[in-house]
């Protein structure tokens, strides 16, 4: 068998090359993170060039995913440690009963308080005031919006009817905007939104399932109205 001859230290690299290859390669890969890696992965665009290629806008997408997974999981994680906390609280001891039992004297309730109890109490004033109610197809996103003074409240609920639902509750108007809470995946959600800024306070909905899904909004408080942006 014949086996090759072993190259000469002439034809080997010298080490100035070897230097100068490990410098190229590096800046190569120095070059490619900025530039790709980063704005894909982090929607870190320092030169601007992932932008002009499309990969910023595909790191912030994915950064908006995380985020919205984040949200979720501390949301599904806030009632086992409610139950948690529950479980801890040692049960209160047995109050002893007395050894000899009290007599209780009887009082005839008067008059008064008899006919105060057959009055019918006042009717309750509506929770809402605005509900809407609007189907989504799968891929549909809808937004709604209220008009709001800074520092007015407002109270709302939202839930679900044939699956969960992609929101973010977000503010803009006076030359500003702020993104209040986002969420991916939830059936149903209530609170408060107290206004940042003067302008238009409220959420956008996206329905990411095969079907369709109802969405029913309702809303209370010191707002102006409750209007569809899109």
């Amino acid at each position: 068998m014949y086996n090759n001859d072993m190259p000469s230290r002439e034809e080997l690299p010298s080490s100035g090359k070897l230097i100068r290859s490990t410098i190229i390669a590096a800046v190569v890969a120095a070059v490619l993170l900025v530039t790709v890696v980063m704005p894909a992965e982090y929607a870190l665009d320092p030169t601007g060039l992932g932008r002009m290629l499309g990969l910023t806008e595909m790191g912030e997408i994915k950064a908006q995913l995380d985020e919205e997974e984040a949200a979720e999981l501390a949301r599904q994680a806030e009632p086992a440690e409610s139950a948690a906390v529950a479980g801890s609280v040692e049960p209160a001891a047995p109050v002893a009963e007395p050894a000899e039992p009290v007599a209780e004297t009887a009082v005839a309730p008067e008059p008064q308080a008899e006919l105060a109890a057959e009055e019918p109490a006042p009717a309750a004033k509506p929770k809402w005031r605005d509900e809407i109610r609007v189907v989504l197809t799968p891929g549909e996103g809808t937004e709604y919006k209220l008009t709001m003074e800074e520092g007015a409240v407002a109270r709302y609920s939202w839930t679900t009817e044939g699956g969960p639902l992609n929101y973010d509750t977000h503010g803009d108007g006076s030359g500003q905007s702020i993104s209040y809470e986002k969420g991916r995946g939830v059936a149903a959600d209530e609170g408060e939104i107290t206004a940042a800024f003067t302008g238009n306070h409220g959420w956008f909905f996206r329905n990411r399932n095969a079907g369709d899904v109802t969405l029913v909004l309702r809303t209370n408080g010191d707002y102006g109205e409750l209007k569809k942006a899109m």
